[in-house]
């Protein structure tokens, strides 16, 4: 009877390694140009659309919707960064939701705005900016080796 290490056929790889196994990070999705491009776009889009919301529901309910606002930018922000991997996801949707939130701060003609000047309106504002901030200064995602 030998005491030499059997090779394992199929048992668990945790006993080996002491932890659990290890998950590789998934990968950021746009793989080429023109992807990354299109992602960029939408995430303008999505960016505006939630600028949007938020204008309306932070007015609407003010000190739940106003947290449902920026969570909801947050949300988007980060998304961004995940999807792309790299800061100018966050910077795109950024966009689309300081547009957004400009635009609906001019007022009409006929003195009708969504934005009415009050203490929600201001933390709607800077509160995005600085969650979008944050996100930008996020540190990057690894880049998975193959």
């Amino acid at each position: 009877m030998s005491a030499a290490p059997r090779a394992s056929s199929g048992g668990s790889s945790r006993a080996s390694s002491g932890g659990s196994p290890r998950t590789p990070a998934p990968a950021p999705l746009p793989t080429s140009r023109g992807a990354r491009y299109a992602w960029y776009g939408v995430l303008v889009v999505l960016g505006a659309l939630v600028g949007g919301a938020g204008a309306l529901v932070q007015a609407a309910w003010f000190p739940a919707g106003l947290l449902l606002g920026l969570l909801a930018s947050a949300a988007v922000f980060y998304g961004g960064l995940r999807a792309t991997g790299t800061q100018v996801g966050v910077v795109a949707a950024g966009m689309g939701w300081l547009v957004a939130v400009i635009v609906l701060s001019f007022g009409r003609p006929e003195g009708d705005g969504v934005f009415g000047g009050g203490g929600g309106e201001l933390l709607f504002l800077f509160g995005g900016m600085a969650i979008a901030v944050i996100c930008a200064t996020l540190s990057r995602l690894p880049r998975p080796t193959p």
